[in-house]
């Protein structure tokens, strides 16, 4: 394994455009479960909670678990890991599945949210966004100025990914050499088909999973099966 480790190495130090592409497995020691598998998230929830169309008939209902699945439990006082502050050493644009915001926390600075963030939220009459510090969330339906009522400002079952991530998301894929796919098995769409793009068209994919992903057998080039945090640090080690 060692030497699949320097082979990724030498891979990441001659790319001219790296890309990461991360899901919930880098956030994992960070104290985010995953939300798929025996000790995911929907194994204790109902996944239809954060449904659109039942946010907009039952906001009431629906935000009492965003707060305490989001607010109170999964996001309070979460902090990278070792595996956010090498992607963000290594200094390349970032596609992100997660909406933890751990990768700006640790430092990168081109960082696509393909679902969202938590870290803000939208008002649904307005389109006014608000940092979720300034919004009053012991409120039973937090509002906005106008009294609109507000959502996290990430991707619910039923809606459309963001336009400008999206694009910007399939762009890098397409342009990319090397794609570094890390923490992610490959299952939601559309997110799952952006290194199946960056193949595509010419990127060498080094896959970083603890098991074999939809992408392992297919599309990837090096399978290095750590954990992010253990082996992404001596990734960047000299890089």
């Amino acid at each position: 394994m060692d030497s699949l480790i320097e082979k990724a190495k030498e891979r990441i130090k001659k790319a001219e455009r790296l890309v990461a592409f991360t899901g919930a497995g880098i956030s994992v020691a960070s104290g985010i479960p995953p939300f798929r598998g025996p000790s995911g998230l929907w194994s204790k929830y109902d996944p239809s909670i954060l449904d659109i169309d039942f946010f907009f008939s039952n906001p009431s209902k629906s935000w009492k678990y965003i707060k305490q699945i989001f607010y109170e439990y999964l996001l309070k006082d979460v902090k990278p890991n070792p595996a956010h502050i090498a992607i963000a050493k290594l200094a390349c644009p970032v596609i992100t599945q997660n909406i933890d915001n751990l990768h700006q926390a640790a430092g990168s600075k081109d960082v696509i949210e393909f679902h969202g963030t938590a870290q803000t939220l939208v008002c649904m009459d307005c389109s006014k966004r608000f940092n979720r510090d300034r919004v009053d969330l012991s409120a039973d339906i937090p509002r906005c100025d106008c009294g609109g009522i507000l959502k996290p400002d990430f991707v619910f079952f039923g809606e459309q990914i963001p336009k400008d991530a999206l694009e910007k998301s399939f762009m890098l894929a397409q342009i990319c050499d090397v794609m570094l796919v890390v923490g992610t098995t490959g299952q939601i769409m559309p997110a799952s088909q952006i290194p199946f793009l960056a193949k595509n068209n010419g990127a060498f994919i080094i896959e970083i999973n603890p098991d074999p992903s939809n992408y392992t057998g297919e599309i990837t080039d090096i399978f290095l099966q750590y954990k992010a945090e253990e082996v992404l640090p001596k990734l960047v080690e000299g890089v």
